[in-house]
Formats: structure tokens, C-alpha cells, sequence
């Protein structure tokens, strides 16, 4: 997947869990009790979000919020895992007890469109001129609507980006611009030096498929053609041939087990001289106390394969509203301000990536990442499609599906009959999730 959060300390992740039961309570009978009512003047907007650099930053400006509105906000944390959890509890309930909810747009967005949980934005987004619809990046903008209906604002994007080691690479001529350099100069420092790979990156079977996905645009494919399965195309076939003998020959053993908390670890700690992943996680190789790299670590965009450079450009979390929420005026309120023109700016000059067009262009936005990264960030973002994905319901078995033919070729097996089946099998998922979208 998207990288849904940065890492977090010990410290901090001691903090969440202490105050997780409090803030993620299941939905009580007193807070559906009010349900088609009024809130009081009283009552606070709720607010759910991801624990991420990105929520942490908003919830010290809290205050600033609650002067311009004249109310409380509470901001509850979560890990990704426990924030699906609270909404699956809460919105099965149709809980008032959460008005503005951080939400994944690629992964749960369809299911919340599907069961009516999402407030329709669409109004709102295109009629504030102040607000700016058309200054959100393409790709963000376009995966925020559904049906049609615009559900949800994007606050955090990523793009993948290629890491690698500067001292190492130099003398082969810099980071290579294409795949095919990518694989023979992996291969080549992989072949030098014993207990050293020249790759290192996801091969998770159903993890690994949202990286991936860049490699499969890239040559040319996508995960539905018209509809109908493209994972069967020799596009496809070539990307997963691809994939598997980077990381077959160049990467670690042990590969098919590697998340990014798994990988991310082999690349800070000098042992492999490519890297490619969420341009979020960056901070991380600049942190002494996690990487050894220093300066030597160098940031490239994502490398061209026969159908061109076609990074994935993705909202990772965006803000939606509770469509039972009693507060939803204030929600929008609180959505307007936490991803206006002004604010994004001021987030990603603090070095988290937004999804405003005009902030991307503003160098000062751009001055908190390394300049090597900023430019990397911005070619990858005009060339990036806007899902790492399939656009489906039930998106983490579509995932299944599609990582298993990845896990065959980084195992050095023969990709071509298990791709076959796999093609077959999401050929029939797709049937079947088209008719549970239209139930």
C-alpha cells in the first residue's frame, strides 16, 4: 500500500496506544440517539484521523480553528488499522459521533460511497471560488470523486521515488533513467560485493502490489482494460517478469516477506544501493539514529520503462464527512480551512507533500526537502496516474490476486502460469465486485 503513516517512535506509539480505547470507544446508543436531529452549541466537531506528520501538524493549530468557528474540536489519532476499525463499528451504527473522518481514498472510499457514509462534497468543492477545487492536482482530484460525486478532499499525497547511494553510483554514471539501467546496475553492485544487494523494496504479496503498479504503467499495462482484467496482457506479463528478477538477482533472500518496515531498514543501513518507495519516508534516511547513509543518500525520479516514466501520483489520506454527522456545515468548515490554498502551503513547507498545484509551483513550499527530492517530487507528480491500485470494492482481494504472480516471479518460478490463472481469477472478481457495486 500507500505509505498510510510515518514511523513512528517508541514514545509516541506509547502515547497513541494509551489514549486509543478513549478515542476510537465504539459508537454508543447515546451517540445515535440524536440521529436526524440538531447538535447542541455545546458539542464538539469530532474529528478521526490517521496518526501521521500531516494530523500531528494540524492538531497543535487546532486553536486557530475553534476562534474562526466559535466551537470545540477534538482530534482523535489512530493507526490505520484501528481508524478502520472505529469506522467500521461506527458507521454500521450510523454513529453522529464522528463529523469529519481521514480517509484513504484508494482503498475504502468505494465501500463508504457504496453503503451512503460519505457526505457529497460536490457543491460545496466546486462552488467556493476561495476554496479552489481546480488548483488540486489532477490525479488527487480525479480519485476524490466516485460516481460522479465528489466524497472527499486529498491533504497528503505521494509518488515513488528512487533512492540511492551516491557514493556507489557515481561512477556508473549517475541514477540510471531508465528500468532496464536500473537492473544491470543492480545486478552489476549486487556481483561486487558479497553480503550487499543492488535493490532492496517490497515483495509482500499483497503489500507489494501498490509499488508495482508504477512498473506496470510504465510497461505499458494496468490492472483493468476496459473493465475487464489487463493483468493476463504481455504488459503485464513483462512487468511482473520485471519486478521478480530485480528482486530475485539483485535484493535480499527473503524478498516475499518484506513490507516496507522490512526493506526500509536494508536501504538506511547502507546495504543496498537502490531503493524504490513512498517519497514520504524520506526524513527517515536523513535521521541519524535510523540511517548511516548521510549524505550518500540521493533521490531520483521514478525510471522509464518501454511505455515511458508513469509513476503512481496518489492522495494517501484525504478528509471525507460522516454523512450522519449533525454537524456537517462545521465539517466542511473545518475541511475548507485544513486544506485551503494558504494552509497546504504552510504544511508542505514544513516538508509534508500536499495536493495543490499552487504549492508545488511556490519554490518556498519546496525549500524544507532536500532540492534533489523537491525536483524529483515534481516530475514524478506531472507524469504520475493517479492510483497504485484497481479502482474496486473489495481492494485488498483484489490485491491478493494480483501479488501472487509477483511472489512467483521473485521466487524465480515461472510467472507465465500463474499469471493465468490469476488473470482468470480477477476477471471473475471483477463480475462479482461490479455486481455488489450495483446491489
Amino acid at each position: 500500500m500507500s505509505t498510510s503513516s510515518q514511523f513512528l517512535s517508541r514514545r509516541s506509539f506509547g502515547k497513541l496506544a494509551a489514549g486509543v480505547a478513549a478515542a476510537a470507544g465504539v459508537a454508543s446508543l447515546g451517540a445515535c440517539s440524536n440521529r436526524g436531529g440538531t447538535a447542541s452549541k455545546d458539542a464538539p466537531l469530532r474529528i478521526m484521523a490517521v496518526n501521521h506528520v500531516w494530523s500531528q501538524a494540524l492538531k497543535k493549530r487546532l486553536g486557530e480553528f475553534e476562534d474562526l468557528i466559535g466551537r470545540k474540536v477534538s482530534m482523535a489519532l489512530l493507526t490505520a488499522d484501528q481508524l478502520a476499525s472505529a469506522y467500521n463499528v461506527k458507521l454500521n451504527a450510523s454513529a453522529t459521533d464522528v463529523d469529519v473522518m481521514m480517509v484513504r481514498a484508494l482503498q475504502e472510499q468505494s465501500v463508504f460511497a457504496h453503503n451512503g457514509w460519505l457526505t457529497d462534497l460536490t457543491d460545496r468543492v466546486e462552488g467556493d471560488k476561495d476554496f479552489n477545487w481546480s488548483d488540486i492536482q489532477d490525479a488527487p482530484r480525479g480519485v476524490s470523486i466516485t460516481a460522479g460525486k465528489a466524497l472527499s478532499v486529498p491533504v497528503v499525497t505521494e509518488r515513488p521515488v528512487l533512492y540511492y547511494r551516491k557514493d556507489l553510483v557515481a561512477s556508473m554514471g549517475g541514477p540510471p533513467g531508465t528500468l532496464d539501467e536500473l537492473l544491470d546496475t543492480a545486478l552489476e553492485l549486487t556481483k561486487r560485493n558479497r553480503g550487499f544487494y543492488g535493490y532492496v523494496g517490497r515483495g509482500q504479496r499483497s503489500g507489494a502490489v501498490s509499488q508495482w503498479s508504477s512498473f506496470l504503467y510504465s510497461h505499458g499495462g494496468d490492472f483493468t482494460v476496459d473493465g475487464k482484467s489487463g493483468i493476463g496482457s504481455p504488459e503485464a506479463l513483462a512487468a511482473y517478469k520485471f519486478y521478480g528478477k530485480l528482486l530475485k538477482q539483485a535484493g535480499p533472500p527473503g524478498a516475499t516477506n518484506m513490507s516496507l518496515e522490512q526493506s526500509l531498514p536494508v536501504f538506511a543501513q547502507g546495504k543496498a544501493a537502490f531503493f524504490i518507495d513512498a517519497d514520504a519516508v524520506y526524513s527517515n534516511f536523513l535521521d541519524p539514529k535510523i540511517s548511516t547513509l548521510g549524505k550518500n543518500v540521493g533521490f531520483a525520479p521514478f525510471p522509464a520503462g518501454p511505455a515511458g516514466a508513469k509513476p503512481h501520483n496518489i492522495p494517501s489520506w484525504s478528509l471525507g464527512i460522516n454523512q450522519f454527522s449533525l454537524l456537517r456545515d462545521d465539517a466542511w468548515q473545518f475541511i475548507r480551512w485544513a486544506a485551503s490554498p494558504k494552509m497546504v502551503s504552510e504544511i508542505q513547507s514544513a516538508g509534508i507533500p500536499g495536493a495543490r498545484e499552487s504549492a508545488w509551483s511556490d519554490p518556498r513550499t519546496l525549500a524544507s526537502f532536500p532540492p534533489e527530492l523537491a525536483k524529483s517530487m515534481q516530475i514524478n507528480a506531472e507524469r504520475g496516474v493517479g492510483y497504485d491500485r484497481p479502482k474496486v470494492l473489495q481492494v485488498g482481494r483484489a490485491r491478493d490476486i494480483i501479488g501472487r504472480p509477483l511472489v512467483a516471479g521473485i521466487l524465480g518460478q515461472a510467472v507465465e502460469p500463474v499469471a493465468r490463472d490469476a488473470h482468470a481469477e480477477f476477471a471473475d472478481f471483477l463480475v462479482r465486485d461490479n455486481r455488489h457495486r450495483e446491489s
